[in-house]
């Protein structure tokens, strides 16, 4: 397979292109930066008029800096990233010019739960103390891992939602709300050892338990 290649050096660089590489036979094409987003302004009309591949991992793959797959398209790809860039949804791996095709990751992110705290700031600070004390508890009984960003904390979706949301309704939590919203809106306002964390642990270990509520 052979293809020019097209990236950037650097956020601000403008996309400059390679000569022609030639992947040997049975051997991968090396990804070693991400080239954009397909809704970046310089993508958007060529992703009109190319053909697009699609690399589909699931939300424990995406937190990987290297990982060897396969696209739908049956393009062997061997991606290796610097440490602390995170692929996600929509990022742009490889464009093959004299192909017309472009290869972009699609991402499958599970929903997370969101706690939402604010509504502490207007009692008690003893009060705020017990209701966060038995909400880290609840949320340990579960062994769920979650993390917290300011007045959020975010749990993934280890077990099913109804057996969050009764998890949540059991305890009844004074001045505390919840709700299950898309995971790719957090990704923007997490790092990525906390992604990895919300969506990495999640995936790889799969059998999320819950315990009795009352206990």
């Amino acid at each position: 397979m052979s293809g020019t290649i097209t990236h950037t050096h650097g956020a601000d660089a403008t996309p400059h292109t390679h000569g022609e590489m030639t992947a040997p036979s049975g051997k991968p094409t090396r990804v070693d930066a991400l080239l954009g987003k397909e809704t970046d302004e310089e993508w958007v009309g060529r992703l009109d008029n190319a053909v697009v591949d699609v690399l589909s991992l699931d939300q424990w793959e995406a937190q990987k800096s290297r990982l060897r797959r396969t696209t739908i398209g049956g393009r062997e790809l061997a991606v290796s990233l610097d440490r602390g860039i995170q692929l996600q949804d929509g990022d742009i791996l490889l464009w093959d010019e004299p192909a017309n095709t472009v290869v972009v990751a699609r991402i499958n992110l599970k929903d997370v739960l969101e706690i939402d705290l604010s509504a502490l700031v207007d009692v008690t600070p003893e009060k705020m103390i017990q209701t966060c004390l038995e909400l880290g508890h609840a949320v340990g009984n579960q062994h769920w891992p979650a993390v917290v960003k300011g007045m959020k904390v975010y749990v993934p979706l280890t077990v099913d939602k109804a057996v969050m949301g009764s998890v949540m309704r059991t305890h009844a939590f004074e001045g505390i709300e919840y709700t299950f919203i898309p995971g790719a809106e957090v990704i923007p306002y997490i790092a990525p050892h906390e992604a990895r964390r919300l969506f990495g642990a999640a995936a790889r270990e799969g059998e999320g338990h819950t315990h009795d509520p009352l206990v």
